[in-house]
Parts: structure tokens; C-alpha cells; sequence
């Protein structure tokens, strides 16, 4: 029996099983790939309070020794089912069942896809979601990355190192990212694509995609290898279909991060919340892990 189990293994997870295990209590970690979440494949963190630069992995890895360090248990493995009611919670990881007193839901969220015909079929094939981990695979290649937000900007940004091309697609007229970045990007060589969306795929692998222009409906080829897509995520909440939502789909938590469920807690990106940074994740599991101290 554990005194908290917690689902996911980001900033989140890893600041709960520290805190919770420094707070003396009995802790297991689960995380169903690698540990350390999105942030493990981030390049460089740079707006992390006390750190100048640092790359994610190597953040993550250092949370995740401290909660080791601390006595927190980890466990990687697929989370099969959940049972939240009652005073006694559980989770079954690869067929092994654990229970705890409470569990805290760090389970992150997932690149939102194109919707575009033959879009899973390519993935691999010249689509990604991850310009870290498959940049490196086109090297001298044509490139384009979807979406407006930090994200693009930052895979269009890395992907000028490998890529002899890289177009950046936006189906608006402005960006959403930060003024730092966009002032990067407006000094690099990435071209940007505005007001255009991504409507065919063609060949496999990946040779061309096809853009219509939202404006006046215009429609374009561009010659690429890869596509990286970078238009946001969807909460993962398989499984927690007990617990209230909004209408995006995140949980929705108080400030202590409790949610309709007793004993039941939700932090990090999973949840309904203004900001999705490191620094507001590792946030989210030291109140949590706090407020179940303080109500023991």
C-alpha cells in the first residue's frame, strides 16, 4: 500500500514524487515511456528560474535522481486500468495492481495531428511531431513545420541546422510565440507561409504537401521531406473519464489541484490551467502533494 501514487514521470510527476517522498510518504512514480515527458526531448530550457540553459533531458534526469534519492519508486509500464472511488485508489500497470490512499494524474497531454488523409500512414515516413528527435534525419533536406506558437517556431529554428530548406506554415497572419523567438526567427532563413493550411500529403515517403490559402483559397505545392507538426496538444485522460473536464478536454482542478474525485488530483499539462511551462508543472505537483500532507 502507498501512500500516493503518481501517473506520469514530466516536471509534474517528478517535483510530486519529491516532494511527496522528502514529506516522508510512501511514494510510486508511473511512467508509461520514457521518464522526463515532453521536456526530455527539448533542446534547450532557458526560462527555468536559476538555471540559464539547460538541456530537458538532463533536467529531467536530475528530478528524477532527486526523487529516487528522496525513496520515491518508479515504474515504467503501461497503465491498463485505474479505480478512483472509494478510500482506497489503484492503478494496474502491466497487469500488476497497486493501491494507494491517493493518485495524483500527471499524465501530460499529446501532439493534436493535422487531420489530414494519410497522415498516420507517413508518420515515420516524412511526418513527425518531434523535430528533436527526427531532425537529425534531414540533413540537407527541404523541411516545413505547421503551427504559430512557441513550439514551431523553436522546430523551425533547430531544424535550420540539419535542413538545407525549412518553411514554417501558419494559418494565420501573425504568430502566436514569444517576441524573443519570432524576433529569431525573423533574422534566420526559415520562410514563412502565412495564412495556409496543409491539405494533401503526397508519395510515401513524404515528397510534396499541397497548402491552401485560408484567404482566398489559392492552392500551392511545395516539394519537401519531412513535415513536422506543431499545432498544439490533447490532454491524456484515457481512463480518467470519472473525473470533470473542460471543453478542451483538460481536468479541471481547484487551486490545490483537487479534483471532483476525493483523494483523486490532477497537475501539469493534463489540467485546465492559464500557463504550460516547466516551472508552473513542477508548481502544480509540489501544491498537490502538499495539500494531501496537510489533510492527512
Amino acid at each position: 500500500m502507498y501512500d500516493v501514487i503518481i501517473l506520469g514521470a514530466g516536471p509534474a510527476g517528478l517535483t510530486a514524487g519529491i516532494y511527496s517522498a522528502r514529506g516522508g510518504l510512501k511514494t510510486l512514480v508511473v511512467e508509461k515511456t520514457g521518464v522526463g515527458g515532453q521536456t526530455a526531448i527539448t533542446t534547450d530550457v532557458v526560462n527555468y528560474p536559476g538555471i540559464i540553459s539547460i538541456d530537458g533531458f538532463s533536467l529531467t534526469q536530475t528530478m528524477l535522481t532527486q526523487a529516487k534519492n528522496f525513496g520515491a519508486e518508479i515504474v515504467v509500464g503501461h497503465v491498463d486500468s485505474v479505480s478512483l472511488l472509494g478510500d482506497i485508489k489503484s492503478a494496474t500497470v502491466n497487469g500488476r495492481t497497486y493501491e494507494s490512499k491517493a493518485i495524483i494524474v500527471a499524465s501530460g497531454a499529446n501532439a493534436r495531428k493535422l487531420g489530414v488523409e494519410n497522415e498516420d500512414e507517413l508518420i515515420g515516413k516524412g511526418v513527425s511531431y518531434c523535430a528533436v528527435c527526427d531532425g537529425g534525419f534531414f540533413r540537407n533536406k527541404t523541411v516545413a513545420v505547421v503551427g504559430g506558437g512557441n513550439t514551431a517556431v523553436e522546430d523551425a529554428l533547430y531544424l535550420e541546422r540539419f535542413a538545407s530548406k525549412v518553411y514554417l506554415i501558419h494559418r494565420r497572419d501573425s504568430l502566436r510565440a514569444s517576441k524573443i523567438l519570432q524576433d529569431k526567427l525573423l533574422s534566420s532563413k526559415v520562410e514563412i507561409v502565412w495564412d495556409s493550411v496543409v491539405d494533401e500529403l503526397v508519395g510515401s515517403p513524404l515528397s510534396e504537401i499541397v497548402l491552401t490559402n485560408v484567404k482566398d483559397g489559392a492552392k500551392r505545392s511545395v516539394a519537401v521531406n519531412g513535415l513536422f507538426v506543431a499545432v498544439g496538444r490533447t490532454p491524456s485522460t484515457d481512463g480518467f473519464e470519472i473525473l470533470n473536464k473542460d471543453e478542451s478536454g483538460y481536468i479541471v482542478t481547484d487551486e490545490n489541484m483537487r479534483t471532483n474525485v476525493d483523494g483523486v488530483y490532477a497537475v501539469g499539462d493534463v489540467r485546465r490551467k492559464p500557463l504550460r511551462q516547466i516551472v508552473t508543472a513542477c508548481a502544480d505537483g509540489a501544491v498537490a502533494v502538499e495539500t494531501i500532507i496537510s489533510s492527512k
